[in-house]
């Protein structure tokens, strides 16, 4: 048994965020013993993490403030392996295990394509992160572990850092029983008593996520009886709607916040889209496919190429072209729901929890890759 530290800010909403946690239930599968830290504390999926796992809250009130905390508690509890997650955490990390002398045992990892990200949050201790993350990690011992490949080449073609500056996990996206599973009940009327094709998206309503080119997409789609519901919550959410008015498809148009089990509300839909500009690895894709419904995914940087092996699996539309997206969906609308849905299935299985798991143990203990 090996013990284990997964460093965050917080549990709040998001998909690092969510795959840390599932990431610390699956080590803990694997026979470890896992504590996960975050620099403040709380969010909302907190409530939702596995027993087994450890829980500590710093109560920082920055993550920039946490070094001192974080310090200490890493040269009070000695771990034989610590990944932090998430660029200004890592920078975080990387501060207080060079003070606690455990910079030996410290993993870094980048969840998203580092040259977009790093325009999303203008605040400047984040940027002052994004600015001095890449000289750090050429510094540290362990290889930056990438959410993806894309994620890899990207950190290394846009950065200082080298090939060997990197490794790849794939992320935990799925219980290893999740061909066995039935999907539960969708919560959503248009979905719980079907009338009409219902086109399904999930994330933060936020400019990465492109949904503003999904209601241009959807807009254009020929039947008028098509109805989209896009799954999630953010501060665009009075753009979109405004865009769906302007439009004419408010009336076949919702944006009813988080769902809590989004996966039912996707294999109960005619079609899941993933619009965005920008990833690091989508695991709403990977959960759409699943459930072996249809996809249509942008060919965004970085990862649903290589989740869709090139298009071979679902297609791939170029970014921000709403009528290529809109191509795409009316196609995948009127192709029987059958076709194709065992390779779907399929591709989702690479990113297993167990699979998953034994990538980023050959990353943190330096064990061969399976």
């Amino acid at each position: 048994m090996k013990k284990l530290l997964i460093i965050l800010h917080d549990l709040n909403a998001g998909g690092a965020e969510k795959m840390m946690m599932r990431l610390a239930g699956a080590l803990v599968d694997a026979g470890n013993d896992v504590t996960l830290l975050m620099l403040t504390g709380g969010g909302i999926h907190a409530r939702q993490l596995d027993s087994r796992v450890k829980m500590v809250e710093l109560q920082s009130p920055r993550s920039a403030r946490a070094v001192p905390a974080l310090a200490r508690f890493l040269r009070a509890n000695r771990f034989d392996a610590q990944l932090a997650a998430l660029t200004h955490v890592n920078v975080v990390a990387i501060a207080a295990a060079t003070l606690s002398g455990t910079l030996a045992r410290l993993h870094v990892s980048e969840r998203n394509a580092f040259s977009y990200d790093k325009y999303v949050n203008r605040q400047l201790m984040v940027r002052v992160a994004y600015l001095v993350a890449p000289l750090l990690y050429r510094l540290i011992p362990n290889p930056v572990i990438c959410v993806s490949r894309g994620v890899a080449q990207d950190l290394v073609s846009t950065t200082i850092a080298r090939r060997r500056d990197v490794t790849v996990a794939d992320n935990p996206v799925l219980d290893n029983d999740f061909r066995d599973k039935q999907p539960g009940l969708p919560s959503h009327p248009w979905l719980l008593q079907k009338s009409a094709p219902v086109i399904v998206a999930v994330g933060r309503l936020a400019p990465q996520k492109g949904f503003d080119t999904l209601i241009a997409a959807f807009a254009a789609i020929p039947d008028p009886d098509v109805r989209l519901i896009i799954f999630g919550e953010g501060a665009l959410r009075p753009q979109l709607q405004d865009l769906a008015q302007t439009l004419g498809v408010a009336d076949r148009f919702d944006l009813p916040g988080y769902a809590s089990d989004p996966m039912a509300e996707v294999a109960a839909a005619d079609c899941f889209v993933l619009s965005s500009r920008f990833e690091g690895s989508p695991n709403a894709l990977v959960e759409a496919l699943s459930t072996g419904t249809p996809v249509v995914s942008t060919r965004c940087p970085h990862g649903p190429q290589d989740i869709l092996v090139g298009g071979i699996v679902a297609p791939l539309v170029a970014v921000d072209d709403p009528i290529a997206l809109a191509q795409a969906i009316t196609q995948q609308l009127s192709t029987p729901r059958s076709l194709q849905r065992q390779s779907r299935i399929d591709a989702a299985a690479r990113f297993m929890n167990a699979s998953a798991v034994e990538t980023y143990l050959a990353a943190l203990l330096g064990r061969p890759s399976p």
